[in-house]
C-alpha cells in the first residue's frame, strides 16, 4: 500500500490582480480585471526528512508564477475566435469589429485557448511541476491547483505525474 500525503499553500501572496476577456461560445466578454487567489496543493510520499516538500519551497514556486501574471493584461495567445498579432512593442487583439492593441510591457502571452480559471490554474501547475522538477522534488505524485476569481468562484486543474 502507497501511503500518499498533502501540503497546501494558499493566501500569503498567492495572489494577483490582472485583466482578461474571455471567450465564452462565440462571444467576448468585456474587458475586465479581478484579483485572483490562488491554492496549490502537491500530494506524495514522505521524504528522509519526513515532509512531502517544505512550505516554503511550495509557495515561493506558485508565488513566482502569481508575480509573473500580476498587474498584467493576460492575452490567450492561441484562441481561435482572436486575432491576436505580436509586433515589435504591441499585441493586436481583434475579434469583429472590436480592435484593442496593448503594450507588450502590460501583456502575458499565455500558451492557453482561453483565459478562463480553469486554464489559467492549468497554466500555473505546470509551471510550479517545472519547478518541482527542477529542484529534484522526485516524490512529489499529484499537483492540484485552485484560481478563485471572486468569493465563491473558482476554477481548478489537477494531475497525477507520470513516472
Amino acid at each position: 500500500m502507497s501511503v500518499q500525503r498533502h501540503v497546501t499553500v494558499e493566501r500569503v501572496r498567492l495572489k494577483f490582480a490582472a485583466a482578461h476577456m474571455a471567450t465564452l461560445g462565440d462571444e467576448l466578454e468585456p474587458l475586465h480585471g479581478h484579483n485572483y487567489l490562488v491554492r496549490c496543493r502537491v500530494e506524495g510520499e514522505l521524504t528522509d526528512d519526513r515532509w512531502v516538500i517544505d512550505f516554503s519551497a511550495l509557495k515561493r514556486y506558485a508565488r513566482d508564477v502569481c508575480d509573473e501574471l500580476d498587474h498584467h493584461f493576460l492575452l490567450q495567445r492561441n484562441s481561435p475566435l482572436l486575432q491576436v498579432e505580436e509586433g515589435d512593442t504591441s499585441w493586436s487583439v481583434r475579434f469583429g469589429e472590436r480592435a484593442y492593441s496593448f503594450p507588450k510591457s502590460d501583456v502575458v502571452a499565455l500558451p492557453i485557448e482561453n483565459t478562463t480559471a480553469e486554464l489559467l490554474a492549468e497554466f500555473i501547475a505546470e509551471r510550479v511541476v517545472q519547478q518541482l522538477q527542477a529542484n529534484g522534488h522526485a516524490n512529489i505524485g499529484r499537483i492540484e491547483v485552485d484560481v478563485e476569481e471572486m468569493p465563491g468562484q473558482a476554477g481548478g486543474y489537477a494531475r497525477t505525474f507520470e513516472d
